[in-house]
């Protein structure tokens, strides 16, 4: 079953490399999304606020394992290749990395092109912060802040689950993470409600975080440093972060290319200043979008090969064990 979940997943890696997220076909985390929305509404209100999101976030994760688990398991009953192919589109589903790249290309191109003001409205559709007044190095610092943070949570994380449990739990780490970000914050409305999809994004996180920050320095060779030096600040930096997880993405690339990332941030127009990452060796530039997507593509392909690795091994473990049982 392992290979079968290995070749799912390389099939699913490269249709989302060729297809991506098309804006206009249907997509299951906007279903999930609706879900969600239609629980939060009626849920969170009255007392006990705080069990009402757990009861949701076991609501939407359990419905969601079994739908594509029954829908996995009629694949695999029909043919074992009508199952492998399920499996491969949904897990090219939970993954983003077309849509990651295209989305920080998308603020690059108007950015060297000086046109500040289109490359903020972009930069707007996919960071949280205030872009209005942003001049040209934070313009860059949010989209490569947003790939390395995504690298995780938007690629490597669904194929580690989906490694562990195929599409179903690939889908369950998508609906976990899709919990997290519409009600996972630490707000009046959400602080009680969003307690347990905050807490459950940060435990499915936890280990694809930190591997993923691992392969982004073992992917390429750092550009200002010392191989050491970068490891070094990986590690220091990395818990610096308010999120247990999202530091390791933003230390890794902070260091590889030598800037430095984190800083102020207005939300609102309230500041927030963030722990800082790496160090300010070179001033933050356009083209350093392009790098952060260079290190995206190269984690996620050597995240790839881990798996295959981990599998292969795997496999004739369980092998030797059931012969060895059998004598």
């Amino acid at each position: 079953m392992i290979v079968y979940h290995l070749i799912s997943i390389t099939l699913a890696y490269f249709l989302d490399l060729l297809v991506g997220d098309p804006p206009h076909w249907p997509h299951p985390v906007k279903w999930i999304g609706s879900f969600i929305s239609f629980l939060e509404t009626r849920w969170n209100q009255g007392r006990m606020k705080k069990w009402k999101g757990v009861l949701m976030l076991l609501v939407v994760l359990s419905l969601v394992y079994s739908v594509v688990s029954l829908l996995v398991f009629i694949g695999y009953k029909i043919h074992p290749y009508i199952g492998i192919g399920l499996e491969a589109i949904v897990i090219a589903a939970a993954i983003a990395q077309k849509s990651l790249k295209k989305a920080a290309l998308e603020v690059y191109d108007p950015l060297i092109k000086g046109d500040f003001q289109k490359a903020r409205i972009k930069l707007s559709y996919i960071v949280g912060r205030d872009t209005e007044f942003l001049d040209e190095a934070e313009i860059a610092r949010g989209a490569i802040e947003t790939v390395a943070e995504n690298t995780s949570d938007g690629v490597t994380a669904p194929l580690f689950w989906a490694f562990l449990g195929g599409a179903p739990l690939a889908f369950v780490y998508r609906a976990a993470n899709t919990c997290d970000s519409m009600v996972g914050h630490v707000n009046e409305r959400y602080r009680e409600f969003g307690w347990a999809s905050a807490k459950w994004d940060d435990v499915m996180n936890w280990i694809p975080s930190r591997l993923t920050g691992i392969f982004m320095l073992l992917g390429k060779i750092p550009e200002q440093m010392s191989w050491q030096k970068a490891w070094k600040l990986l590690f220091r930096d990395a818990r610096k972060h308010p999120s247990p997880n999202s530091g390791w993405g933003e230390a890794a690339v902070a260091a590889l290319l030598g800037i430095q990332l984190g800083g102020i941030n207005y939300y609102k127009g309230i500041i927030s200043n963030r722990a800082k990452m790496g160090e300010p060796i070179i001033p933050i530039q356009a083209h350093h979008i392009l790098k952060a997507n260079v290190i995206l593509r190269r984690t996620v392909f050597l995240f790839l090969v881990f798996l295959w690795i981990g599998g292969m091994i795997l496999e004739m473990a369980f092998t030797w064990i059931k012969s060895a049982i059998s004598f």
